[in-house]
């Protein structure tokens, strides 16, 4: 049984998220009193689910993090807090900005590592002037412009390769250091609205190895009466260390210590050149995990950052060449550095579809799945200003703010190793989506951690995906599907009971961004273990718009492209404005290791380089992507065999 609506309506009680319904057949007489038996006759009273969905950021930066404050980046936390929430701010380039709806939750995660030093550099404090590195960043600093942007990329170079001076990576029992992260745990909590916005005290964890991305994003469920009894876990040494296992300690400590929660991100795994999901310890000169380390890992990091601002990191197109859309927002040339070429068999260990495949190996060889991840989205913005939608995006950093040359300005180049990149190959970053209770610290952070979290590259798209046994083609037709989807089964990050002899079904549905692009599609990805211990994967398209037929090949024709890049702007001519369906697994087989997850593709709409295009009246060259299909992600659905 298939929904396909093609005329837009409130149908949030769909979702159990909302106050509006649509018009429906009541039961009457008998039928009712048969409905109710039980039960409140308030659908909504009593409810134990999570029934809001939040969107809000997990990852980003202010003038705080030293590689945005030396670019140019000017506001501070406290400005980030209110653009998150809905005020208008101006840029650091001076230019109005302000949101379309604010963030239901923000998660402002500065860099550990030297918290506090960039301060000290652009005012060119004594200590600073007195060594010779942080003299020349205070002068380029102050230049301003590409000097001020070379700065800042040579300040990442040489904190990736291990040549910053001692005197610039601050640690905590210094004044800057510990100031910097006390004012940052208080302006969290100065702007934590419960029930409005919600403000989560976090950090971002800069681990590097040779210019090897291994960052953790550190989110803490607490208030500053257990967050300030510690200070952030850095990478560098003699307080920090770039092993994992060992921020996994600290994390082990804070919890013992303060009775407190917390739980790490690994950060868009895409620049980490084939080791954040490395099947061996590249610490331990590539010994096989031991099993504290499988179980250890399986209990801090619960969650992904599957897309952000510097590409997507769901899939690609040399691992999964059957797939149509793996070809999405890639950033496969290099390390973060641009220290060390990509190489094709690096990509296995750091894209999150083969990442989730080799956890399932891993967990039917051992019994532990290292790699059991939900998504979540994050920007990694490093202008304080948080701008998913592709009509006002204003970069990554304070270079790319709006101005007529950023979309083919160099953002970052090798020339020794020919490796490089444009402004225009940064992504519009999406938001995280948070099935919960409510909307609250301990509500968000609780839905993060059973992984009833997805991902979307920018649209509020509202996905729920549910697993069971017992779901019926009837069940797709209910106004009140959340409750059918707790009722009969487990929602997207949970686990599924295994039963012999019958295929799990799946319940998926999905309603467009009320402002935005219709649907054109939702598919489940599955990924198994065969009976020979290999990883294999599909892509099943499950429900679709516009009576579209799929061809002996078992292809779905493309949906159509309604894009003007005159405008630029796009018709809901084609597409849906909700889809939904209950799927079986036709190829189900009891003894295998699977999990599932949902992807929902929107119908072509302009990409943010297309509004440069027409506002600024530049012509872009071929090579500058134009037109994109936006997509969410929902966190997969694992099913492991009784054995």
């Amino acid at each position: 049984m298939k929904l396909r609506v093609t005329t837009f309506v409130s149908t949030i009680l769909l979702l159990g998220a909302s106050s509006v319904a649509i018009a429906q057949d009541a039961p009457t007489g008998e039928d009712a009193a048969t409905v109710l038996k039980g039960r409140p006759y308030s659908p909504n009273a009593d409810r134990g689910f999570p029934d809001q969905v939040l969107f809000g950021d997990t990852h980003v930066h202010s003038a705080l993090s030293a590689d945005a404050g030396g670019g140019g980046t000017s506001l501070m936390p406290r400005d980030m807090y209110r653009f998150a929430r809905g005020e208008q701010v101006n840029s650091n380039t001076g230019q109005p900005v302000k949101l379309s709806r604010p963030f239901d939750f923000y998660m402002l995660t500065e860099h550990t590592d030297g918290m506090g030093v960039i301060t000290d550099i652009m005012k060119g404090a004594p200590n600073i002037m007195a060594d010779a590195q942080g003299k020349a960043f205070h002068e380029a600093f102050a230049k301003g412009g590409e000097d001020a942007k070379q700065a800042s990329i040579d300040l990442i170079a040489q904190f990736s390769q291990g040549t910053l001076s001692e005197a610039l990576l601050y640690q905590p029992g210094s004044a800057g250091y510990d100031n910097t992260w006390r004012d940052l745990v208080h302006a969290a909590e100065e702007f934590n609205d419960p029930h409005r916005f919600t403000t989560m005290i976090a950090y971002e964890w800069t681990s590097l190895t040779e210019g090897n991305n291994l960052h953790r994003n550190v989110i803490f469920r607490d208030g500053p009466e257990r967050a300030l009894q510690v200070v952030p876990f850095l990478m560098a040494p003699p307080a920090g260390s770039p092993n994992p296992r060992d921020l996994w300690k600290w994390m082990q400590n804070y919890e013992d210590t303060t009775g407190g929660d917390v739980l790490a991100i690994p950060h868009n795994p895409n620049l980490s050149n084939g080791i954040m999901f490395a099947l061996n310890d590249t610490f331990r000169d590539g010994e096989a995990f031991d099993p504290e380390y499988l179980k250890t890992r399986s209990t801090w990091e619960r969650l992904v950052e599957i897309n952000q601002t510097k590409g997507t990191s769901e899939a690609h197109p040399m691992l999964s060449p059957a797939d149509d859309f793996a070809d999405y927002e890639l950033w496969d040339w290099s390390n973060l550095d641009l220290s060390a070429p990509k190489t094709p068999e690096m990509l296995a260990t750091e894209y999150v579809r083969e990442t989730l495949k080799n956890g399932l190996a891993m967990g039917a060889e051992n019994g532990t799945n290292p790699f059991k991840l939900g998504f979540v989205g994050g920007s990694d913005i490093h202008t304080g200003l948080t701008t998913q939608d592709d009509n006002n995006f204003f970069g990554a950093f304070a270079w790319m703010e709006p101005n007529p040359k950023r979309a083919v300005s160099e953002a970052k180049a090798n020339t020794e190793l020919d490796i490089g990149y444009k402004g225009w190959q940064y992504a519009t970053p999406g938001p995280t989506a948070v099935w919960a209770t409510s909307n609250t610290r301990a509500a968000i952070f609780d839905a993060m951690e059973r992984r009833e979290v997805y991902s979307t590259t920018g649209p509020r798209i509202t996905l729920r995906f549910f697993g069971g046994y017992d779901f019926s083609d009837e069940d797709i037709k209910t106004r009140d599907l959340a409750r059918v989807g707790y009722s009969k089964g487990i929602p997207m990050g949970g686990d599924l009971v295994a039963s012999e002899g019958t295929s799990p079904n799946f319940l998926v549905y999905a309603m467009r961004d009320p402002v935005g692009a219709n649907l054109d599609r939702i598919q489940i990805v599955k990924g198994w273990v065969d009976q020979q211990g290999e990883t294999q994967e599909k892509v099943y398209d499950v429900v679709w718009s516009d009576a579209r037929q799929q061809g002996d090949d078992g292809k779905l024709p493309p949906v159509g492209n309604t894009v003007d890049l005159v405008g630029p702007t796009w018709t809901n001519d084609i597409g849906a404005a909700e889809l939904g369906s209950v799927w079986t697994d036709p190829d189900f087989d009891a003894a295998q290791h699977a999990f599932y997850y949902a992807r929902v593709i929107e119908i072509p709409t302009p990409r943010w380089p297309a509004y440069d295009a027409v506002r600024f009246g530049v012509e872009m060259p071929a090579e500058v992507k134009l037109i994109t299909q936006e997509r969410a992600y929902s966190s997969p659905i694992w099913h492991t065999p009784d054995e």
